[in-house]
């Protein structure tokens, strides 16, 4: 196996979990542009993933009896990379029993997929970006049972709006929260574990996962949150998938959160950078060269992880333009107290609150942050994240933060 390439200024980012990749060598290189093939099982859906030296041309049906998903790819020839991917489904994919291929034709690889249920598949092309190469994607979202899922957790719902270009006419521009938090109903804070998927965000030099890390991170702060009278901790994402930056804006506003914490471990190519930041967002651009860095690079999430369109366009500009002053200001506030106890656990990168354009902070109604925990990129403090006691630690000092902001800026009377 052979890693992939770096993707240069800002992330090492390579392509973990279910991966075979091709020996470069005179006769793989002359048989076939294909550079990987990965799978990523989730129970939202699941993704198959081929990598090329060269854009993939391909075409994708579905045969019954039993369930199958079949996509021919033209000018390719079979090969040991290809003849492996049958060993990288997982026995407990919700979506996936088995996976084969064979030369169709001449110059054609067909690719077919045995299901567990039925599905509704979704097929296309991405273009290189960072460490990766042309990408054709198969993601498999279940054919039905859309709205069962949506009574516990409306991402699958949201998914599906947001592949049919839907997502803006389903969220209105304001969400009007039933009663006051802390006396009708429970605080809502919505938690959300950078990355993911497809989309590992920054690693470290000994191979630590951002989106791993971010993720073990906001399940301990969703713990201590869920212990605390009148409050609920909800995330937007609880496993490992790629989730759209859009989708998780609209999944806090769908469950009517009163907070929004992005999660996260940033990387830079100076190992000597440290410590933890807070950021909030700028509607008036960056604050700092700095902020406007980590904002490019922290939205270009969708590019990375791959959506299937363009995108709707909605909370990019409608609901950017609506996002009321009071919100962002109280955005400031949070991240200043959770800023001034990350202080107490670990070095700060910086003692003032950075504000940018991040695409992930962007609800008009909802008090939002984004947590650079520490420096994964810093052996030091990738030492330190991969461990309970740290991950604890910042897990602890975040919930403080939101203590703090709480007794102190009148919440109660403000949310509404």
């Amino acid at each position: 196996m052979t890693d992939l390439p770096s993707p240069g200024r800002r992330r090492w980012l390579k392509c973990a979990g279910a991966v075979w990749l091709l020996s470069v060598s005179k006769i793989g290189l002359s048989a076939t542009p294909l550079v990987a093939i990965r799978i990523w099982p989730s129970s939202t859906y699941s993704r198959l993933t081929l990598e090329s030296n060269s854009p993939l041309k391909y075409r994708q049906f579905a045969l019954s009896k039993p369930e199958r998903v079949v996509v021919d790819i033209e000018n390719m020839h079979l090969n040991a990379l290809l003849k492996g991917v049958g060993n990288l489904v997982r026995s407990d994919d919700p979506y996936i029993k088995s996976a084969r291929v064979g030369q169709f034709s001449a110059n054609t690889v067909r690719l077919v997929l045995e299901l567990k249920q039925n599905v509704t598949p979704k097929v296309f092309t991405l273009a290189p970006v960072a460490g990766f190469k042309n990408r054709l994607v198969l993601d498999l979202y279940p054919a039905s049972n859309i709205s069962h899922h949506h009574e516990d957790d409306p991402l699958l719902a949201l998914l599906d709006e947001y592949n049919k270009g839907d997502l803006a006419q389903h969220t209105p521009a304001s969400t009007p929260l039933p009663g006051r938090a802390g006396k009708d109903r429970p605080m809502i804070i919505m938690l959300d574990p950078g990355h993911g998927g497809e989309d590992s965000g920054a690693v470290g030099k000994h191979k630590t996962r951002e989106k791993d890390v971010v993720l073990k991170i906001a399940r301990r702060l969703k713990s201590l949150i869920d212990k605390q009278p009148n409050m609920r901790a909800l995330m937007t994402r609880n496993e490992d998938v790629f989730i759209p930056l859009q989708v998780r804006v609209a999944k806090a506003r769908r469950q009517r959160a009163d907070l929004f914490i992005s999660i996260h471990a940033d990387a830079f190519t100076n190992r000597a950078a440290r410590g933890s930041s807070v950021f909030a967002l700028s509607t008036k651009g960056a604050t700092s060269a700095a902020a406007r860095f980590l904002a490019r690079t922290q939205n270009e999430s969708d590019l990375i992880g791959g959506v299937s369109m363009s995108g709707d366009r909605y909370l990019d500009h409608t609901l950017l333009d609506m996002v009321q002053r009071l919100t962002i200001s109280d955005g400031l506030k949070l991240g200043k107290d959770v800023l001034r106890h990350m202080g107490k656990i670990n070095h700060l990168h910086k003692k003032t609150i950075d504000q940018a354009g991040f695409a992930v902070l962007k609800a008009p109604d909802i008090p939002s942050i984004l947590v650079e925990t520490a420096f994964i990129s810093h052996p030091g403090e990738e030492r330190k994240l991969r461990t309970a006691h740290f991950q604890q630690q910042v897990a602890e000092a975040i919930l403080a933060g939101i203590k703090t902001w709480i007794a102190s800026s009148a919440v109660h009377q403000r949310i509404k």
